[in-house]
């Protein structure tokens, strides 16, 4: 099984129904390692630089779990972002030391998901909004992956919740995250 890091940022998770039962459908889970930025980092100027790029090194997958806050992440997973995927590190001469591991994002989100359709009040689509993350990825040489997105976090049923609980760590435990047309048409076959 592939190992997989996922670097969760919830600035508020005792609070979040959601992203609570998202981690602990998969906490025990031998081929995860949860990294929770929020409970181990005060501040940006805490970040241990070393320490998380081990991490990183030491997984074949990484995963952004985060609730979707004014259409990005929460803060401090920025904050990581602009300090750990240095140069040296994650690019550069020297750089590329993430290069064809796996990448994915798990958003959660309060709005419904006809919000994020064309002419609808958001007036842009997930991917759109995620295109940031997608070309950082694809910039420091990641294989980007389909994203795992919950809508209507506020409101989600407890039967809902614990649907997209298992339907996350059974995304997770897959041993292909590809989403390709030949994988599509395989499977057809």
């Amino acid at each position: 099984m592939k190992k997989t890091l996922v670097i969760l940022a919830h600035p508020n998770m005792k609070e979040s129904r959601l992203n609570k039962e998202m981690i602990n459908s998969i906490k025990d889970e031998p081929f995860v390692t949860i990294n929770d930025l929020y409970s181990k980092y005060k501040s940006f100027d805490d970040i241990d630089v070393k320490e998380e790029q081990k991490l990183l090194l030491e997984h074949d997958r990484i995963v952004f779990q985060f609730p979707l806050y004014w259409f990005s992440s929460p803060g401090l997973l920025k904050d990581w972002q602009d300090k750990v995927l240095e140069y040296g590190f994650a690019y550069g001469s020297d750089g590329y030391k993430l290069a064809n591991k796996e990448f994915k994002i798990a958003i959660t989100i309060g709005s419904p998901e006809y919000a994020y359709q064309s002419g609808a009040y958001i007036q842009a689509s997930i991917n759109e909004i995620l295109k940031p993350f997608e070309i950082t990825a694809k910039f420091i040489h990641l294989t980007f992956t389909s994203t795992f997105t919950v809508h209507r976090a506020l409101k989600i049923t407890d039967e809902e919740l614990k649907e997209k609980a298992l339907e996350y760590r059974d995304i997770l435990s897959k041993q292909d995250w590809s989403t390709s047309l030949f994988k599509y048409l395989a499977e057809a076959n």
